[in-house]
C-alpha cells in the first residue's frame, strides 16, 4: 500500500464544514427553504453534516435529499433522487460532493437537477483537485489542492473525519 498523507485532519475538516455552512447561510439568508442534495455516499454524509450546522445558524428550512448515480459510468444507469424531482421546482438547491476531480460526477448530477427549473443551483465540494475534464466548477470549496492524475484523494467520514492524499 502506498504512503498516505493527511491533508485535512478531523479538526480541520470540521472548520471547513463550519465555514461552508456560514457561507451558505450568508448567500441564502433571504430564502425560506434550501435543499441540500448529497451525492451518495460521501457527498450525502457531508450534506448531513452541513444540514445540522445550518439548522443551528440559518433562519431557513434545510431539507436533505439523496442523489445516487454510477460515478464510474453515469450514463449507464439512471440518476435516482430520494424525492420526486418536481419537488425541487423553483427552489434553491445545493449539490454536495466530497471531491471534485474531472467534474464528471458533479456534471451529471447537476444536469439531472436542472431538468426542472430551479431558482438557483449551488455546487459545494470539500476538496477540489483542479483536474477538470468537464466544464463545471464548485461554487464553494473547502480546500483546493493541485495534484497529479496519479495521486488519489480519499475522504473518510466517521467518528474522525479525515482527508488523505495517496
Amino acid at each position: 500500500m502506498s504512503e498516505r498523507t493527511v491533508v485535512l485532519d478531523h479538526e480541520r475538516v470540521q472548520r471547513k464544514l463550519e465555514r461552508i455552512a456560514h457561507q451558505l447561510h450568508e448567500e441564502n439568508h433571504l430564502e425560506s427553504r434550501v435543499v441540500l442534495v448529497g451525492i451518495a455516499p460521501r457527498g450525502l454524509a457531508l450534506a448531513k453534516r452541513l444540514q445540522s450546522r445550518l439548522q443551528v445558524i440559518a433562519p431557513f428550512t434545510v431539507e436533505l435529499v439523496t442523489l445516487q448515480l454510477d460515478k464510474d459510468a453515469p450514463l449507464e444507469a439512471p440518476v435516482k433522487l430520494s424525492i420526486p424531482i418536481q419537488e425541487l421546482r423553483d427552489g434553491t438547491v445545493v449539490l454536495v460532493d466530497d471531491v471534485l476531480m474531472s467534474g464528471r460526477t458533479l456534471m451529471h448530477a447537476a444536469a439531472h437537477l436542472v431538468s426542472v427549473p430551479l431558482k438557483r443551483l449551488i455546487t459545494v465540494v470539500l476538496v477540489d483537485r483542479r483536474q477538470r475534464s468537464y466544464p463545471i466548477r464548485a461554487d464553494i470549496v473547502g480546500l483546493t489542492l493541485s495534484t497529479t492524475a496519479q495521486e488519489h484523494i480519499s475522504v473518510e467520514l466517521g467518528l474522525k473525519d479525515t482527508v488523505y492524499l495517496a
